[in-house]
Formats: C-alpha cells, sequence, structure tokens
C-alpha cells in the first residue's frame, strides 16, 4: 500500500471531526467578500509531463449507481455560476495519446457544499437523499474529450474545491479514482466566485482549507492535479483537466 493512501485510511475516522461541522456552519462575512471582479480569468494547470495522475479516495459521498447518469448537463435543480468541465483522458501506455471509449464519472457538491444522494446525517445534515443533482456520466470522444455543463462548485469544511472522478476502460473497468483541485491565488475563480454573494454563494473564504493543507491535495508538490480555469463570472467559467492513466 502506498505511503499515501495508508495516511488516508489511517487518518481517515480522525478527520471526521472535521468533517462533521461542515453543514451546520454559519455563513460568515470573509476577508475577501469585496472580491466581485468579473474581468475574464485564464489559470493555467501544470500538467504537462505524460506522468500517470496520483489515485484519490472516493470520498464519502460516491454516486450511487453512476450508469443511471449518462448526460451532459448535470446542473438539476441547483444554481450558481455556470460552468463547464471538460476531462480529456490519456493513456501513459501509449505516450498519452487521447482515448476514445472511455467512461468518465463525475460529481462535486454544490454552492452551499452539500452533495445529492446523501444527507440526514451527522456528516450532512442538509437531508438530499432524493436529489441527483451535479453527477453524471459521459464516454470520451475521439480526441478523449468528455464535456459536462455545471456550476462553480462549493467549498466545505476541511477541504478546498474540488471535483471527484472516476475513470473506467471500454469494458468498464476501473482504471483510476482522483479529484481534481483548483488554482488559489488572490485573484482566481475560487476567490472571485465565493464572493459573489448575488450568485448565492455566501460563504466567502472564511475558514476555507487551501490545497496546500488540503490532505488529499497537500502532497500534489508538482500542482498535477489543478485544473486550468478560464471564464467570468457573467459568462461562466470552464474548468479543463487532462487527466493521464494507465489503460
Amino acid at each position: 500500500m502506498e505511503r499515501k493512501e495508508f495516511l488516508k485510511n489511517s487518518l481517515g475516522f480522525l478527520g471526521t471531526a472535521l468533517i462533521l461541522p461542515k453543514v451546520t456552519m454559519s455563513c460568515k462575512s470573509d476577508d475577501n467578500s469585496s472580491v466581485t471582479s468579473d474581468s475574464t480569468t485564464t489559470e493555467v494547470g501544470t500538467n504537462e509531463s505524460c506522468t500517470v495522475w496520483p489515485t484519490e479516495t472516493e470520498g464519502p459521498f460516491p454516486t450511487k449507481i453512476p450508469s443511471s447518469y449518462v448526460r451532459t448537463d448535470i446542473v438539476g435543480d441547483r444554481t450558481g455560476v455556470d460552468a463547464t468541465i471538460e476531462i480529456i483522458i490519456q493513456d501513459v501506455n501509449n505516450s498519452c495519446a487521447p482515448v476514445e471509449g472511455i467512461i468518465v464519472d463525475i460529481w462535486h457538491c454544490d454552492k452551499d457544499g452539500n452533495y445529492s444522494q446523501y444527507g440526514g446525517t451527522q456528516m450532512q445534515q442538509t437531508n438530499y437523499q432524493s436529489y441527483n443533482f451535479l453527477r453524471g456520466r459521459q464516454v470520451t470522444d475521439s480526441n478523449g474529450k468528455v464535456k459536462f455543463t455545471s456550476i462553480f462548485p462549493g467549498w466545505y469544511m476541511s477541504r478546498a474545491t474540488h471535483i471527484h472522478v472516476h475513470v473506467y476502460d471500454k469494458s468498464g473497468t476501473s482504471v483510476k479514482v482522483t479529484q481534481i483541485a483548483f488554482p488559489e491565488s488572490s485573484a482566481s475563480a475560487v476567490v472571485v466566485v465565493n464572493s459573489a454573494t448575488s450568485y448565492g454563494y455566501t460563504k466567502g473564504m472564511s475558514g476555507y482549507t487551501y490545497n496546500a493543507q488540503d490532505n488529499v491535495f497537500s502532497d500534489d508538490t508538482t500542482g498535477q492535479q489543478i485544473a486550468t480555469v478560464s471564464g467570468s463570472l457573467s459568462e461562466g467559467y470552464t474548468i479543463s483537466s487532462t487527466i493521464k492513466v494507465l489503460i
């Protein structure tokens, strides 16, 4: 077992104490509440080498029966800043050539930090067990790409903003479970969006866990998992990532 996975498994239950308050915390004004810029921005990720992406925990809220959610538009009844999520799958065993026919599942929280299909428990008190928002499955095209229409994810206690990804080969065999991180400069989309109260993002950045302190992303010293993010509040954002796997 890799050291990274051992640490995650060992600390998982201890970390629960940090995760539990995520939906009970009151909304607070944050130090960046005055950041309301709607200028177009492009933040480029650093995933350039042909290196296999890290494997990450599927988390406590994986999609139930993911084959039931083959769809491009995963917004459901959620509101927030528009986002297009683009993922390209490349095969490290074939010089990182894009791969057609690969199954890609994604899921992420809403602007308030809640997941569909779960809730009514200490871990997530808001009950969304009968909802299926912000979850979807697509199959890669000839360019190895899938695209989803969504909203910009919010955040919750002890985690940086992130998107969960589960990749399967053409036969449906799991080849990678991972997560996508976001750039976090002072003018980043993460800061701008979470300061956009007019779009319903009320948490700001007070109490936010940055990538460097996040127990999933803190060991990604090269920034391999950081997406490229471009766009603006009014036009929406495009979140792009190239995930390199072994097929």
